[in-house]
């Protein structure tokens, strides 16, 4: 029997939860209930922005009291709306239960003070945030200014690949001071509204509780969204969705609304020859890019997808490229099943891709998939698979070079992380590979750890961009006599 999910609608410390329109999960099998947002969508916006004042009487210290009170609510043992949130994911996420599980249970972790606190040192600053920061001598005598980071009216189209895009989404809203209307995605509609959900039920009139609501409403529907994205009730489109749906959102920009896009890239790999320095070292080279490949199922941006290796391209560069396709293969299998295991739902279209050239070994060499286990091709030319923009499911595309100039020609504008071996070459290649457009260079192996870039992504601050940096000047009477004349 299929469970019945229910997605509450929740404004401002109010949950809906009537459930009257049933939409179907990402992957199919499983569908969710939601209140009609249309009966509702009038109240979304906030139209006065001298609403937000309440923010403003609390220090950003009792802001963090307020979060780390949540997390501590968010025990997964205890908590029911993130057991419910987490049976939902595993239906419709591209996480596998055991990784998800381990999502689910450190969510309250994230809420830590101390590391609440660094994010937002290290993005906007918390004087910032607290109030209005000298900025000391100006080249005009008798010219002063401060600048405070205010909060935003905003919309945060999410995406549902993984939990913590939720979190980061709550956290970043809270301690900005900002107003939050969170557009919940198809496959994991329920993370965001458990964690509104469990702040509502702790003060549903505290300020923090009243200024973030989250809905789901199919996207496209224009009746909703020409209410919502309205320049009277929002200042800041935060999109982390796809090309087709952030194109379809400019339709509705216009003065007084910046859109800021946290939109899907590739990441990639280059390997130099000394990977094949010795047996023992190959190894580790292909533990390492295993990670790349299969860690969260490669389900977020930052995951290998193709891999220059400068193995060389005659007969016996094959040979070593070859060779560590087999071992990168062997090392995907043993992954330990909280980071990476068999995909649960292969994508149809690339197994058929994979399919269709595994019989052509002159071009390729093929090490598994078969059924779900994933699967690394090597190329036997310098280039990659006509489908490398569609590689998932724990799929990677090894492609041997002579010279790793053909790999940083490969990198562009669509480039998200770039792992590297070993690490003097990555030294030697970061800056062209900025100028390229690669836009986080990493150890190779390290890419799904992202431990230095929750402030960072896609080459913005995200954090600095969802404030608004406010200037207050003053001018002393003799500069401006002196203006005068």
């Amino acid at each position: 029997m299929t469970e019945d999910f229910r997605v509450p609608l929740i404004i401002r410390g109010q949950i809906i939860d009537d459930a009257e329109i049933s939409y179907g999960g990402r992957r199919g099998g499983v569908s969710f209930s939601a209140p009609d947002i249309a009966k509702h969508v009038s109240r979304l916006p906030l139209r006065t922005p001298s609403a937000m004042a309440d923010l403003y009487a609390l220090s950003f210290d009792e802001i963090l009291d307020f979060l780390v009170a949540l997390g501590e609510r968010l025990d997964f043992g205890q908590n029911r709306h993130l057991q419910d949130a987490f049976r939902l994911s595993c239906e419709t996420s591209g996480l596998s239960e055991s990784i998800l599980r381990t999502h689910f249970q450190h969510i309250g972790a994230a809420f830590d003070r101390g590391e609440m606190r660094r994010m937002m040192d290290r993005s906007c600053g918390v004087d910032y945030l607290e109030g209005w920061v000298d900025q000391g001598p100006s080249r005009f005598p008798g010219l002063t200014a401060r600048t405070r980071a205010f909060g935003a009216r905003t919309v945060h189209v999410i995406a549902g690949n993984a939990p913590i895009v939720s979190i980061l989404t709550v956290i970043r809203n809270a301690l900005t001071r900002s107003d939050a209307i969170i557009k919940l995605p198809s496959n994991d509609p329920l993370t965001a509204a458990a964690l509104v959900r469990t702040m509502v039920e702790m003060d549903p009139d505290h300020p923090l509780s009243k200024h973030v609501s989250v809905a789901y409403w199919k996207g496209g529907d224009e009746q909703v969204e020409s209410a919502i994205y309205d320049p009277r009730g929002v200042e800041k489109i935060i999109a982390w969705g796809g090309f087709d749906s952030v194109k379809h959102i400019t339709r509705y920009l216009q003065p007084g609304i910046d859109l800021i896009t946290q939109d899907p890239k590739l990441s990639g790999t280059i390997i130099g020859r000394e990977a094949f320095a010795d047996e023992g070292t190959l190894g580790q080279v292909a533990r390492r890019l295993a990670l790349d490949i299969g860690a969260q199922n490669q389900e977020g941006c930052v995951s290998a997808r193709v891999i220059y290796v400068e193995s060389g391209t005659d007969e016996e560069g094959l040979e070593r490229a070859n060779r560590l396709g087999r071992l990168t293969f062997d090392a995907l299998q043993r992954l330990p099943d909280h980071l990476s295991t068999p995909h649960k739902a292969f994508d149809g279209a690339l197994k058929a891709e994979i399919d269709g050239i595994r019989l052509n070994d002159e071009e390729y060499r093929i090490f598994g998939g078969r059924a779900n286990e994933g699967a690394v091709i090597v190329s036997q030319d310098d280039y990659p698979v006509d489908f490398s923009r569609t590689l998932a499911c724990r799929v990677g595309n090894i492609v041997p070079i002579d010279s790793t100039e053909t790999a940083v020609r490969a990198v562009n504008a669509y480039t998200q992380t770039v792992g590297i071996y070993p690490d003097s070459l990555k030294t030697a290649l970061r800056d062209r590979l900025a100028f390229q457009g690669a836009q986080r260079i990493v150890s190779l192996g390290g890419a799904a750890t992202m431990q230095h870039n929750m402030e960072r992504q896609d080459a913005i601050e995200p954090v600095r961009r969802m404030v608004k940096w406010v200037t207050e000047e003053q001018a002393s009477g003799a500069m401006l006599a002196a203006l005068a004349g």
